[in-house]
């Protein structure tokens, strides 16, 4: 049994307003519906929501640094095709470690942080551009995945093998040298930003949820907060922190460089845990 499988490593009650679904087939549909929606109105929703380049000349915009992440080229099919198969091909594991709420934070920051960040070059060169499309989301949830999962590997075409950290590694060095040509239409600098903020999340150890105060996060998103593992007149608390430790050695080095110590440690939890629900 994998440690996705285990009852303590999930969270215990899905969001009322979310539904069952995974958080990363939501923004798919999302994304896809307001594709499909563009085309009905006449491209008018990509206009309106875009990420205008003179937005910090007009704050009173800023909603659109939310919403550029969520509307795509019109014109090509592929835009909007490459940024969902990146965010179900590097989402789905990283929603299995961080949740589904911290797994939207996570993806909503990482958009408006890249956006941000080119919004304050493209005012500081004077350029007149729009920005659109998930690209930055999807970069940063690329690097938290391979920071993950760096020895995963991945079939270049289903044939060509390519470690995790080196796929993760060209993107880096692609976007790079877009940025310093700038002689294309891709917003390298949002790519760059996103990255950079996936990094700083993962190195940091940071949790978007402790910024919202938990009154208002609970009726937001009506979860409880995490489980833990507690059994009355043992020492649930130690138990609980070798649980995390444990957790948290598997998110650096995966499941196989557990000793048999901490696989019996992992056992006895899941033991309590199915005990506590029955």
């Amino acid at each position: 049994m994998g440690i996705h499988d285990r009852g303590y490593y999930r969270e215990e009650q899905r969001s009322a307003w979310l539904g069952n679904r995974s958080m990363v087939f939501n923004l798919i549909v999302l994304n896809v519906a307001i594709f499909l929606a563009d085309h009905v109105f006449d491209y008018r929703i990509s206009e309106e929501l875009g990420l205008k380049s003179d937005l910090l000349r007009a704050p009173w915009q800023f909603w659109q640094l939310l919403t550029y992440g969520f509307v795509h080229d019109p014109q090509s099919i592929m835009h909007v095709g490459l940024n969902m198969f990146g965010v179900w091909l590097f989402g789905t594991d990283v929603e299995q470690i961080y949740g589904r709420v911290e797994f939207l934070r996570i993806y909503v920051s990482t958009i408006i942080v890249a956006g941000l960040i080119w919004a304050a070059v493209e005012t500081g060169t004077g350029g007149q551009s729009e920005l659109v499309g998930a690209s930055g989301g999807v970069m940063g949830l690329m690097i938290i995945y391979v920071l993950h999962f760096p020895q995963r590997t991945f079939y270049i075409y289903g044939i060509l093998p390519l470690k995790a950290w080196a796929l993760g590694a060209l993107y880096v060095v692609g976007d790079l040298m877009g940025a310093a040509q700038n002689t294309d239409n891709v917003a390298h600098l949002a790519h760059l930003s996103g990255m950079a903020y996936g990094f700083v999340y993962y190195r940091s150890g940071w949790n978007l949820g402790r910024l919202i105060p938990q009154r208002i996060s609970g009726s937001m998103f009506k979860l409880r907060p995490p489980l833990r593992i507690h059994d009355p007149g043992s020492p649930g608390r130690d138990l609980n922190e070798q649980v995390d430790q444990i957790l948290e050695k598997i998110s650096r080095e995966g499941e196989s460089s557990l000793t048999k110590k901490e696989r019996r440690t992992l056992e006895e939890a899941s033991r309590r845990y199915q005990r506590r629900r029955q």
